[in-house]
């Protein structure tokens, strides 16, 4: 049985897995389901797929919300079957490696041999014979080219260069290999959480929206974050230009061990763990009623239904709470628009200053600004990079030619031949250049017409 099984592998599953054209099938099934994890927001909550997917009218007439959780698309790269794609694929890389490349490798190492009868150079690529010839020339010649050479008995050379071209397709696949370890790996141990806190307050990570199921040890547990201070730069138009967030991260004695202010592309990293400025909110407003203490309110947001950005508070003036007003804001510039309970419009109010009504001075002392933060760790991304650097070194390593050249002193006639994988016009016309130049040295007849078989 187990003698059966081991032929099944060897005749059977390790060539299929090994043939390209299963390589390149799943390397385009992989690209596409890559594709539409960029293009379908990934790790969103059940009201934003039934918003954006509805089901009448579903997208491309199938993709609705429901199709969509169920086959896995907002998690894809968590997906079983996405993480079966890249094991198949990796097996595959795996095999084409060790029955293709490595022997490959063990074929050339059994070309360093040395070749004792001229009619073994017949069978070469390129070859020729040079009467008086001397083979310890052709050694320092092809020295000069930075060929290592070899030599057996005085009579015999071999030499070679470009070795690396040999090793950059294997470097290719390991590389590819590395990097598809470090997208699993990052995929089960990796989350992505969303938080939007109001300036001055802590917060430990709590709103995980994806997450792999070993990534329970990246989620910080003995350390928060301090959103210090948040504001917002402005154009002289009134647009955004930039926002801002102060952070200090403590530890679990509340102690200040990293503080940094984060904007758009430039995070915050703390044990492997990023944090990038994503959005902006108004936290509430602080207001004084008449002579009253300053007082809080939590401000929401304010459906608009055409994607603006509104957002409202109700301040009471009586204090049985029977009347009050309505304070809209639109932006952390500090201009709010005051409504009566009608929604009649009464006035505008800035930070600092006040206006009257209902009988009452309502000053408003300052709006508070939210921070949107989106945090995540991708324990694999090191392990990514580390293989797209391989990647690039091997690419470049693959394109230097591996060129080997064998010569055999037979009396006063020297035979020389050669052969190369790849640049063979180059590598032709720098063997007839070396061997110009080692029949001017030792003064023989011209060389003899390159034979290129």
């Amino acid at each position: 049985m187990l003698l059966a099984v081991k032929r099944y592998f060897k005749k059977d599953l390790i060539p299929l897995l090994a043939d390209l054209r299963l390589a390149i099938v799943l390397l385009l099934v992989i690209a596409v389901f890559s594709i539409l994890g960029t293009v379908i927001e990934q790790g969103q909550g059940l009201d934003f797929y039934q918003q954006n997917y509805p089901e009448e009218p579903a997208l491309f007439g199938f993709l609705s919300w429901k199709v969509l959780l169920t086959a896995g698309l907002d998690h894809v790269y968590r997906t079983w079957w996405y993480l079966s794609l890249l094991i198949l694929f990796g097996s595959s890389l795996t095999a084409c490696t060790f029955t293709r490349q490595i022997t490959a490798l063990r074929w050339f190492s059994r070309t360093w041999n040395f070749y004792s009868k001229p009619r073994q150079f017949g069978k070469m690529a390129l070859s020729t014979q040079i009467s008086k010839g001397s083979i310890d020339q052709l050694t320092e010649l092809l020295a000069g080219k930075r060929y290592k050479t070899f030599h057996k008995d005085g009579t015999m050379l071999y030499a070679h260069k470009g070795l690396s071209g040999r090793i950059g397709p294997i470097l290719v696949h390991a590389s590819m290999l590395i990097i598809l370890l470090g997208a699993m790996y990052g995929a089960m141990t990796g989350f992505f959480a969303q938080e939007m806190v109001p300036s001055g307050n802590t917060f430990t990570v709590q709103n995980v929206f994806d997450a792999g199921p070993w990534a329970g040890p990246q989620i910080p547990k003995d350390w928060s974050v301090k959103v210090n201070r948040f504001w917002i730069d402005y154009s002289p138009e009134g647009r955004v230009e930039q926002f801002y967030s102060d952070l200090s991260v403590l530890d679990d004695q509340g102690d200040e061990v990293k503080r940094k202010t984060v904007w758009v592309n430039e995070p915050l990293r703390y044990r492997n763990v990023t944090m990038y400025q994503a959005d902006w909110s108004i936290a509430g407003v602080r207001v004084k009623v008449n002579n009253s203490p300053i007082l809080q309110f939590p401000m929401a947001a304010i459906d608009t239904g055409d994607g603006g950005k509104l957002w409202g508070t109700w301040v009471p003036t009586k204090p049985d709470m029977s009347t009050g007003v309505s304070l809209i804001a639109k932006d952390l510039q500090g201009t709010m628009v005051v409504y009566s309970e009608k929604g009649e419009l009464l006035s505008t109010v800035r930070a600092g200053m006040s206006v009257d009504v209902n009988g009452v001075t309502l000053s408003v002392a300052e709006l508070i600004g939210s921070t949107g933060l989106q945090i995540k760790s991708d324990p694999g991304v090191p392990i990514v990079y580390l293989g797209f650097g391989l990647l690039m070194l091997g690419v470049v390593m693959s394109y230097i030619s591996h060129s080997q050249v064998w010569a055999l002193q037979d009396g006063d006639q020297l035979y020389v031949g050669g052969r190369t994988n790849r640049a063979q016009v180059v590598f032709e016309r720098e063997l007839v250049a070396v061997l110009d130049e080692l029949s001017a040295q030792s003064a023989s007849e011209p060389v003899k017409d390159l034979v290129v078989s």
